[in-house]
């Protein structure tokens, strides 16, 4: 009995090591599903994406964005006294603090010398384009930057109605209700019309587009946020994909594109893989990855919060497929994060805090190696 014994550990031990090198001694092959591949796929780093938080160089994401991997970053111009922020000076500064930091500049957002002169045309705005010709040429020449996120929201930007929305756990969402934001004033410059508008950007996206396409500036125009159709007078025009449309018409080229930040694009009631696939890279230059929840049960929204990313109404990992297959490689940050534990007791609010943006670029990085594997 203890002989058999032994040779049936003998034989089992045996057998255990023809597997491990894929066959059994009776020349019975493994299955392939049973087997490791030698060569797994090779797929790109973060889908060939440009990962990217939006920070200063103080910003304490920059230590967590070197440790995560984030090797760009979206980032303004450096204040220098006495210099202007289009000049070569304060571009060439902004290159060199991100060069000695590690991390290469890739996108400005909000842009110098675009302002309410320019929307709303008044006088000096000729100067104004002027000087965001030439802001756009020394960014290219001396900061190596090729992309420049604007809007057309003059006076009023990015608005919410409310910054302590409970969400998951107790983290704050910002929140936004169209009918708690009416009852403010309106502004110094009174009723602005969406014809005014529209007449303001065709002037200024007809001397600025071609003169961006001569140096491969990438101009990406990001919709209102909120999208609805005023705020305290000011009325609404990037708020519908109709408009974008509209708006790229006016120029035809790769360098009069957009930013495609999903939460506004989802609250006009877009679907958003459907959209990334139908624009494609020759539009979107540029992607704020955000999630959203529509709280009105209208279209356009009305009323919303800002959600973590994996949780909301767009479905994250369709969208992050439609960009992998379309081949999009430009910058991609997260966008509106909730304030989490420890930065609610220090009086944090907004959607830039740092928990949020470490959450969101673990998930999103999950996401693009998943897409990854499975469509290679």
């Amino acid at each position: 009995m203890k002989d058999n014994r032994r040779d049936f550990l003998k034989k089992g031990a045996s057998i255990a090591a023809a597997v491990s090198l894929g066959t059994i001694a009776s020349g019975i092959t493994v299955p392939e599903k049973n087997k490791k591949s030698a060569s797994a796929k090779t797929v790109k780093k973060d889908a060939g994406i440009k990962f990217s938080f939006l920070m200063g160089p103080t910003s304490p994401k920059v230590p967590f964005a070197k440790q995560l991997g984030v090797n760009y970053v979206v980032s303004g111009v450096d204040r220098i006294e006495g210099v202007k922020p289009w000049e070569p000076e304060a571009i060439k500064a902004t290159k060199a603090t991100w060069d000695k930091i590690g991390i290469k500049w890739t996108v400005v957002e909000g842009p110098p010398s675009l302002g309410e002169k320019t929307k709303l045309g008044l006088e000096g705005r000729d100067e104004e384009i002027g000087n965001f010709i030439t802001f756009m040429k020394n960014l290219k020449q001396y900061g190596d930057v090729d992309i420049i996120c604007y809007n057309w929201m003059p006076v009023i930007s990015w608005a919410r109605t409310n910054q302590e929305r409970p969400g998951r756990g107790g983290a704050l969402m910002l929140e936004f209700d169209y009918e708690a934001s009416k009852g403010k004033p309106l502004t110094k410059y009174g009723e602005v019309s969406k014809e005014s508008l529209w007449k303001n950007y065709e002037y200024f996206i007809k001397i600025v587009a071609p003169e961006a396409e001569k140096i491969g500036m990438n101009l990406s125009l990001h919709p209102d946020d909120p999208q609805v159709d005023s705020i305290q007078g000011i009325s609404r025009i990037m708020n519908s994909v109709e408009s974008f449309d509209r708006a790229m018409a006016m120029y035809p080229s790769k360098y009069n594109g957009l930013t495609m930040c999903q939460g506004n694009f989802a609250l006009m009631g877009a679907d958003i893989p459907k959209l990334v696939r139908r624009w494609g890279k020759e539009k979107i230059n540029f992607v704020h990855f955000r999630n959203v929840q529509d709280l009105s049960g209208q279209i356009p929204s009305t009323r919303f919060t800002e959600t973590f990313h994996d949780e909301g109404q767009i479905d994250m990992y369709e969208a992050m497929k439609a960009y992998v297959e379309i081949g999009f490689e430009g910058p991609l940050r997260p966008d509106h994060v909730p304030v989490m534990a420890t930065e609610i007791e220090a009086g944090m609010r907004g959607g830039y805090t740092t928990l949020g943006n470490l959450f969101a670029i673990g998930y999103i990085r999950g996401l693009a190696e998943s897409v990854s594997k499975e469509i290679s």
